[in-house]
């Protein structure tokens, strides 16, 4: 046995609100990896619908790495949300033509702020929203209800609105050596065989698998 099947949509039949949405969702731009799970009693296999203003046109991707824990409600922001801010009116006269798009902005003048980027090992709490162009470093925490307005390092444990960092979750040594290790990169046999390492906190007997 090695553990669940990264394949099934549902690892957990008899509670289907746990699902492996690497395997629900279409979207191109929405990159997956495997064994993020969106925890979600009201559809689960929905997670497309969290990703919000992230249009046809956009240029903008969400990237989502492995083994991540998605909370219920969580939100992403994309680019398509953006209103050009620098004349006197954020209002998007534009989209309803009729003669209104006459004052179409350029593409330069929408602020975009890039893909959004979550890391692996990454904990999203209830109703968390996520803005544009953030990136949640690998073993990151966030609190339920947070606001992510800026880039999140690893293995930090942030909270609020904007959410701000409460603690960093190990030392700066252990943290260079976690993200060298990098034990999701691993194949599925060595993970399942190192399990005790890594839920455990002791980094020399997990460098010692390495």
């Amino acid at each position: 046995m090695y553990g669940a099947n990264p394949a099934e949509k549902h690892p957990l039949p008899e509670f289907p609100q746990i699902c492996f949405i690497k395997n629900t969702v279409n979207n191109p731009k929405i990159i997956i990896g495997d064994y993020t799970y969106y925890d979600d009693p009201e559809d689960s296999e929905n997670f497309e619908r969290n990703v919000l203003y992230h249009y046809w046109f956009s240029q903008d991707k969400l990237i989502i790495g492995k083994f991540c824990a998605l909370a219920r409600g969580i939100k992403f922001i994309m680019n398509g949300a953006n209103h050009k801010v620098s004349g006197f009116s954020t209002y998007p006269f534009y989209i309803f033509g009729n003669g209104w798009e006459k004052v179409t902005p350029e593409d330069k003048e929408l602020p975009f702020k890039g893909d959004t980027v979550v890391g692996n090992d990454v904990w999203i709490g209830y109703e968390s929203t996520i803005m544009p162009g953030v990136t949640i470093g690998d073993g990151a925490i966030i609190a339920a209800k947070s606001v992510v307005v800026n880039d999140i390092p690893p293995y930090s444990v942030v909270g609020g609105n904007p959410a701000k960092i409460i603690k960093q979750r190990f030392t700066d040594d252990t943290i260079k050596t976690l993200l060298e290790i990098a034990w999701w990169n691993w194949d599925i046999e060595k993970i399942l065989a190192n399990l005790e390492h890594i839920v455990s906190a002791d980094i020399n007997a997990l460098s010692a698998v390495n």
